[in-house]
């Protein structure tokens, strides 16, 4: 009997995983893809040689540097669930890739490094879950490692995030004396093994064992720190609630250690349970607000990002597209708000960089349209081509840089792959209104640097980034457009567009665009711009 179109999307599960730079995140994402059985051995960051890398972080870049500098998405099967998995770049310089990549998970897991508790990225992240409510499971990893009191770390969450803590787990100790964690609604005892999957252990829940089974095997301090914190947990901390949860009040927390494949399948288990279906999506229906469900009729969803040049043999575009409605069929023909028709005949479902040909798609998939350009992040995609949904923003970069390619005969081909790069919303690209500079836009150093890298790789590009003439930009916004052309024709040394031929102000410092505001007072600067079709 064939499902429902609800029943078909009350099986999607789509989560984003957060956290501060090293915290194991995508130790983690190769892990709970291993307890899905999306993959037969996990990859490590750091591996070294031939061995197995992580498969999430596929650009040449992220193996050569053990970092994420890309969002990726990954699609398992888990009891019946469809689960789709986006993965994050931890780093600060990249998280405008992370901001539109949460516009479309449903939940997120945030990892904590047990021994550092809440770091400022974390903290940034949390923010703009907050921001679109976005329910939150924390997994706090590394606990074979020396580790901050479970009670600190919970008090961490509740008074930085003001999150309500209910642990679903408690801790035997940390580091060399970890025994493994009991289960705080069963009382089973979850008993840690050294072994890692290469040595035969089988990715998943772990045992579950009576405690006095395993006394003998398990530091007696650490079983004397668990019995008080087991009993203390049950007594002050709250028990959870799926409601408070999935209202952003309360999150679950399962302590556990990636490396070592402990905790994870009880954290894919968690998700099981307490991760929401795909939520309702708010939109403007015919220019009219409106509220999107899942069930509803007709497909639709929005495009949260653009990757160039995955497949390194083609000179390809994949937009990734969150749909939020309908049933998804291949060879279907959709619009965008703004009437401009597309032909999806090849979509692709993604393990990584490895994709298969989606046959069908229902909401809280995200699926990949293979484009040459006529997509852009923050399209809205309907087969009508009348529902728009709120715009993904852009934010003004941090540093300016001017490209220059080393071989001047290769300007043209330099234009055009600054052009994709930008496209993809990891890095902005200005031109000024005089001469012929091209001035890139990155949130941080290492942005520029892993632009480099790029255009040596994707392209055969050797390109200079040198310092700009200006270090501020500013989009500039008038009601009338007569004010905002004249303000243009007078400040041509200092005005530009981006990618969008959106107006640009290019000052040389944050005082100058001060002194702009206040001569004009009828125009707007300002630091972000919502993109959207």
């Amino acid at each position: 009997m064939s499902m429902s179109l609800s029943e078909q999307a009350d099986r999607r599960r789509t989560f984003a995983i957060i956290s501060h730079p090293d915290a194991g995140k995508t130790t983690l994402t190769e892990n709970l893809l291993l307890a899905g059985g999306a993959i037969r051995m996990a990859g490590e960051v750091a591996a070294r040689g031939e061995r197995r890398r992580t498969t999430s972080d596929w650009m040449k870049i992220e193996r050569d540097r053990g970092i994420s500098v890309s969002a990726s998405v990954m699609t398992f099967e888990f009891r019946g669930n469809v689960y789709n998995l986006l993965d994050t770049p931890g780093h600060e310089d990249f998280s405008e890739d992370t901001y539109r990549t949460l516009t479309a998970a449903d939940c997120a897991i945030m990892v904590l490094d047990a021994a550092k508790g809440i770091e400022p990225q974390t903290l940034k992240l949390f923010e703009v879950c907050r921001l679109r409510d976005i329910p939150i499971v924390t997994f706090i990893n590394k606990m074979d490692r020396e580790a901050l009191d479970p009670l600190e770390l919970l008090d961490q969450i509740q008074d930085q995030l003001q999150l309500d803590c209910a642990p679903l787990y408690w801790p035997a100790a940390s580091g060399q004396r970890f025994g493994g964690m009991v289960d705080l609604r069963t009382g089973d005892f979850l008993h840690y093994s050294k072994k890692t999957a290469d040595e035969g252990l089988t990715p998943g829940e772990s045992a579950r064992v009576d405690l006095g089974a395993v006394r003998e095997d398990v530091d007696p301090s650490a079983l004397e720190e668990l019995e008080e914190g087991s009993e203390m947990a049950r007594e002050m901390l709250p028990q959870i609630s799926k409601q408070a949860f999935l209202e952003g009040h309360m999150t679950p927390v399962v302590f556990g250690t990636a490396l070592r494949h402990f905790g994870v399948g009880e954290l894919l288990a968690v998700l099981e349970e307490f991760a929401p279906a795909p939520r309702p999506q708010s939109c403007e229906k015919k220019d009219q607000p409106h509220t999107l469900e899942r069930g509803d009729k007709g497909v639709a969803g929005f495009v949260f990002k653009i990757q160039a040049n995955m497949d390194p043999n083609h000179r390809d575009r994949v937009a990734f597209f969150r749909i939020c409605s309908g049933e998804f069929k291949r060879g279907m023909r959709l619009k965008t708000a703004e009437g401009k028709q597309v032909n999806v005949h090849n979509p692709l479902m993604f393990l990584a960089q490895d994709r298969e040909i989606a046959e069908t798609a229902y909401a809280g998939d995200v699926i990949g349209v293979p484009n040459h350009g006529q997509l852009r992040v923050g399209d809205s995609l309907s087969e009508a081509g009348d529902i728009k949904f709120a715009g993904i923003p852009n934010f003004a970069p941090e540093i300016l840089r001017r490209a220059r390619s080393k071989d001047p005969m290769k300007a043209k081909h330099l234009r055009k792959a600054l052009e994709s790069l930008a496209e993809e919303g990891v890095t902005q690209l200005f031109t000024p209104s005089i001469g012929s500079d091209m001035i890139v836009g990155a949130v941080g150093s290492l942005q520029i640097d892993v632009m480099a890298e790029r255009m040596v790789n994707e392209y055969g590009l050797d390109v200079v980034f040198e310092a700009a003439p200006y270090n501020v930009a500013r989009w500039i916004h008038c009601d009338d457009d007569a004010v905002l052309r004249a303000f243009l024709d007078k400040n041509k040394s200092a005005s530009g567009t981006d990618l969008d031929d959106a107006p640009v102000y290019l000052a040389k410092n944050a005082w100058d665009v001060g002194y702009a505001q206040e001569k004009n007072p009828d125009l707007r600067f300002t630091a972000t711009k919502e993109r959207s079709n």
